[in-house]
Formats: C-alpha cells, structure tokens, sequence
C-alpha cells in the first residue's frame, strides 16, 4: 500500500485500529497488508498533526496487578531485553517506565502514611495514659471526699445521740 493513495480518514482508522489491537506494530502491519516503514509514517504524521494515536491509550486496557507483573518481569532484564519486551507486548518502555514510578510511589507513599499512623498512635497512647492517670486521680479524690462525708455524718450522728442522752 501506498502512503500517497490513502485518504487521511483511512490512515486514521488504521492507526486506531491499531492502538485497539494487542498485535505488535510489524504484525499488525503484515495482518492488515501495510508496510511497517508506511505505518510509521503514518503515526508520524499524525502524531505531529495532532491526532493523538498511541498505544499510551492501549494501557488503560491493563489491570494493575497486570501493570504490576510487567513491572516484576521487566526489573531484572537488560536494555535490550527489556525494549524487546516492550516490542512483544505492544507497550513503550516509557510506559512501563512509569508504572514502574507508580509502584514505586503507592509503595512510598503508603509507608510515608504507616509512618504518619504509627506516630499518630504514639501521641494517642501518650494521651490515653494521661487521661487514665488523671481519671485515677480524680476517682481517688472522689473516694476521699466520700469517705469524708460519711465520717462526718456518722460524727454528726454521735453527737446528736450524746446531746439527747
């Protein structure tokens, strides 16, 4: 196929066409008949016109316990593997690069958060003893002001028994 004898709305469709498919970019060009060289001037010049194809949109299709497997299956490959990788699986390296950065992130951030609690429950425990401590306090004085009372009353009671007698 030539680049020249397409309509721009029949390079569009297969440029998202493409962006929808799981296929990598040579076998999507073999199943639909384009030459690999013409696809990619196509998403060139497209990419440069504004029209937004990218697998990027193809990695809303990933779970996150998918994105988290690539992620494991990606770390210990090297740079060549790891593009090779990335070819297989129709996935930009800047994507996986990323996901890579927000494993990373959820991971920071959730001990930045454990970190927050665990002093959080440290100040608490201190204000629970306090409060206890003060409750004791107060309960004892409680105690002495009953014990109080009622000595008082049975003096009271004594001598009001002396004085009629």
């Amino acid at each position: 196929m030539d680049y020249q004898r397409h309509s721009r709305a029949f390079k569009e469709a297969i440029l998202q066409k493409l962006s929808q498919s799981q296929l990598s970019r040579r076998e999507f060009a073999e199943q639909e008949g384009i030459k690999l060289s013409t696809l990619y001037s196509w998403q060139k010049q497209f990419n440069t016109s504004g029209f937004s194809e990218s697998k990027v949109s193809s990695s809303d299709k990933w779970s996150n316990e998918e994105k988290f497997a690539v992620v494991l299956e990606t770390a210990v490959l090297s740079e060549a593997e790891f593009n090779q990788y990335c070819r297989e699986k129709g996935l930009y390296p800047e994507q996986v690069k990323q996901w890579k950065q927000a494993c990373v992130a959820g991971n920071t951030a959730k001990a930045i958060r454990n970190t927050k609690l665990t002093a959080e429950q440290q100040s608490d425990k201190k204000r629970i003893k306090e409060l206890e401590r003060e409750l004791r306090r107060k309960e004892k004085a409680l105690a002495e002001s009953a014990a109080l009372l009622v000595l008082g009353k049975k003096f009271d009671a004594y001598w009001e028994e002396k004085e009629d007698s």
